[in-house]
């Protein structure tokens, strides 16, 4: 052939060899022929490579297909040439960001300032989830003539950024996604008088029983966590140890313990065989998506003889009255007798001395006879 010279020839040799199904009687190609052959042998060459790990699989063909757009006829064999493309996992990830945001709950609150200058306004908002949280603080229009020279936004001690809704308006936007950016939002108006605000923003605070639970041994005892308006993701139950808190685990201890999720905003700690081991305080804790919230609930557990001792307090009262009673007869009655022998022993030395009264009169009458 014009132009093919002895080194090309071994050089397609070789290469019609490598190719699959490639056989001697492959050898009658152009030089053009030949090009294409080396860009499908780079192209099919990396889809051999560790077949076994299929995510280095997913990028060989991703940058196989840019290769195929980009290697040139004139590109060295065995190197693989690819033009940069857009990053799509960062892409993703931004639009992944962007619709979660547009997602969220968007919350205006608002706070009229038209109370006492110095006092400051307070305002609790309950978050479950995360939300776009716009919180104000408008001066009553009672204050027209005040003339407001700072106003300052603060979480803590870190200043915040405001914008001016309306004159006698200011207020922040917040994106509360977790609940580091839980907590209190101050703002404050200073001019001639000044004006503060603050906005607490929590997840919500679990019910509980706020006296203790009182139960004796033997007895089974229910105890009771709720969320109302809100539903936690999931409950814990923990016990009191010290100074440690030990969670309750249903599953392994179901011949003690029993909890019961139903409603999911409710929870239900059964204690059974209640002994005096189980006397204590007792946790329930409920997650939400912006945090954790806890409640605490105690628990007093009494001995048979507990209920008994007012009992016997009145029956040892009773006692001693009844001796004090009995004694008090007794010595009466001791006494009266004393009386009643003083009394006739009285008597008898009475008639005694009568007695001998008589006989000095009888023999003093014979003396004069």
């Amino acid at each position: 052939m014009p132009g093919f010279s002895g080194e090309r020839f071994v050089r397609l040799l070789l290469l019609s060899l490598c190719l699959p199904g490639g056989s001697p009687a492959d050898l009658p190609m152009t030089t053009q022929d030949a090009s294409q052959t080396q860009g499908n042998l780079l192209t099919q060459m990396p889809t051999g490579l560790n077949e076994s790990s299929p995510e280095p699989m997913m990028t060989t063909r991703v940058v196989n297909r840019q290769t195929r757009e980009s290697v040139s006829d004139h590109s060295p064999v065995g190197h693989s040439v690819s033009t940069p493309g857009p990053d799509l996992t960062t892409q993703d990830f931004k639009q992944a960001v962007e619709e979660k945001a547009s997602n969220f709950t968007d919350l205006v609150y608002e706070v009229l300032l038209s109370g006492v200058s110095g006092t400051p306004v307070e305002k609790n908002i309950t978050l479950d989830s995360p939300a776009k949280v716009e919180l104000s603080c408008s001066l009553a229009n009672k204050y027209p003539h005040l003339k407001i020279v700072q106003v300052a936004w603060k979480k803590g001690n870190e200043t915040i950024k405001h914008i001016n809704k309306t004159e006698n308006s200011w207020s922040i936007q917040l994106t509360v996604t977790d609940e580091n950016e839980l907590g209190s939002y101050s703002c404050t108006l200073k001019g001639e008088e000044e004006f503060k605000a603050v906005f607490h923003l929590q997840v919500p605070k679990i019910e509980g029983k706020e006296k203790p639970i009182i139960s004796y041994e033997g007895d089974t005892v229910v105890m009771i966590c709720k969320s109302s308006n809100y539903t936690p993701i999931t409950w814990t139950w923990y016990l009191t140890n010290g100074s440690e808190q030990i969670a309750i685990n249903d599953s392994l201890l179901s011949d003690k313990y029993v909890i019961d999720r139903v409603p999911a905003n409710t929870t239900h700690l059964k204690i059974l065989k209640l002994t005096k081991k189980d006397d204590g305080a007792y946790w329930c804790e409920a997650v939400f998506k912006l945090g954790k919230s806890k409640g605490k609930l105690k628990l007093k557990v009494l001995t048979f003889l507990v209920p008994l001792k007012p009992f016997l307090a009145i029956l040892a009262e009773v006692i001693i009255l009844v001796a004090i009673v009995f004694l008090y007869e007794v010595y009466s009655k001791k006494k009266e007798k004393h009386a009643e022998y003083e009394k006739e022993f009285e008597q008898v030395e009475q008639l005694k001395s009568e007695e001998s009264n008589g006989v000095e009169s009888s023999s003093t009458r014979h003396r004069k006879v």
